[in-house]
């Protein structure tokens, strides 16, 4: 398991994704690759949300796109899958550092073998 590090990330733009309703579930929910279709039924979060936050959490690396496949209509879906496990948010000083558990690949894969 990797450790905390600290990150370069901008930890404003991680609060700012975190901070907006159905982001904590979606990363919860995205522990193993889940279309956006997927992600919204399992947290009963409507579509359109479900692709906003997606893309907030994108954007502040909280989550990526890990490839595409077929929907059950027969359409190519993006799935996305978080990339960490733990954040840590330190206010001590000027402006907040942020401290995150990185997923690894091998867990990941091994989580995936799991879920077949």
């Amino acid at each position: 398991m990797s450790r905390s590090q600290r990150s370069d990330e901008n930890p404003t733009a991680v609060l700012s994704a975190l901070g907006n309703k159905y982001s904590a579930a979606i990363l919860c929910a995205a522990g193993t690759p889940k279309s956006a279709q997927t992600l919204s039924e399992d947290i009963d979060v409507p579509i359109a949300t479900c692709y906003r936050r997606i893309e907030e959490l994108v954007d502040a690396g909280l989550l990526t796109c890990e490839g595409r496949q077929l929907s059950e209509e027969g359409r190519r879906t993006n799935i996305y899958r978080r990339t960490l496990d733990q954040v840590e948010i330190d206010f001590v000083g000027d402006t907040p550092a942020l401290s995150q558990r990185r997923r690894t690949e091998a867990k990941n894969q091994l989580q995936d073998q799991l879920q077949e």
